[in-house]
């Protein structure tokens, strides 16, 4: 992996800003706890955690043990135990989603919003599932029902990733959209399922348009050009969740933990923003200036 050091540099550094924040603000509160350090130091468990889901590998176990070990030992001498990995990897959840909150893009005016399930189990097991016991709930999408959560994303025409939120798998799609939109501004794309006469109004006075397709039994309805066009492109962010799950594995049944959970999709959502190359519309900032 030719940008193994500039990912271990940037998550480093940023890692040392974030810890002086976070001891500033602990001392502020009066709640002074101590972070202690293992042999591998924070930004190395995240630089880990983060190339997994760069590296191809099915497997967390498979990449550690057969790549990390092997291949990766002088770029980090003090490697532990595969067991104490995974123990490791629940320390840095909270640096990890600060991280991811660093590197997300920024609102250009046009965005999409989708959701994907994330199963955590085959629908023949739901009953014998015990790790996500009262968090994870039966839901439907287009595939049919499954059991699990639902990742919600807001991506801009460019491919970015500018919101994201996990839900139980029996959320409403267009539940969280008016707290995902609060940094948005211009249009939001979506499906069929966020058609509501409620979100639209309560979007547009967060002066946001949303501008979804519509069913069959629906008066069509009159669209300026721009957005028809617009609109038919919202297989970008069904592109970008099919990268996301099966390029940077964040979907998968083998989970013991819900902390570790969390960090396998944290990790492969920062996964995908290090990307050099994302989906996008290729439209020029002369053009994005007159669609919105």
């Amino acid at each position: 992996m030719n940008n193994l050091v500039e990912i271990y540099c940037d998550v480093d550094d940023f890692f040392k800003k974030y810890e002086r924040t976070w001891t500033i603000n602990m001392l502020g509160n009066g709640s002074v706890k101590r972070l202690r350090h293992s042999r591998l130091s924070p930004g190395e468990i995240m630089t880990i955690v983060v190339l997994f889901h760069m590296s191809g590998y099915r497997t967390f176990k498979d990449f550690y043990l057969k790549y990390v070990y092997p291949h990766l030992k002088a770029a980090f001498p003090k490697l532990v135990s595969y067991s104490q990995m995974v123990r490791l990897k629940q320390s840095v959840l909270m640096p990890l989603c600060a991280y991811l909150t660093h590197k997300k893009g920024s609102a250009t005016g046009i965005s999409y919003v989708d959701s994907t399930p994330i199963r955590v189990c085959h629908n023949k097991r739901i009953n014998r599932h015990k790790t996500f016991a009262g968090l994870a709930q039966r839901g439907k999408c287009s595939m049919g029902w499954f059991y699990g959560f639902k990742l919600h994303l807001v991506v801009n025409e460019q491919g970015e990733l500018v919101s994201f939120c996990i839900t139980p798998g029996n959320t409403d799609d267009r539940k969280p959209v008016p707290k995902m939109a609060k940094s948005l501004w211009g249009k939001l794309f979506g499906d069929r399922g966020y058609i509501s006469s409620k979100l639209t109004k309560q979007l547009r006075e967060q002066k946001v348009q949303l501008i979804t397709s519509i069913r069959g039994n629906m008066k069509n309805k009159l669209l300026p050009l721009m957005d028809k066009i617009l609109l038919r492109k919202r297989f970008l962010i069904e592109t970008i969740n099919d990268q996301l799950k099966n390029i940077s594995q964040i979907e998968h049944s083998r989970h013991r933990s819900v902390i570790n959970f969390m960090v396998n999709i944290v990790a492969g959502l920062i996964a995908y923003t290090l990307q050099p190359k994302k989906p996008s519309l290729n439209i020029r900032k002369s053009q994005l200036a007159l669609m919105s």
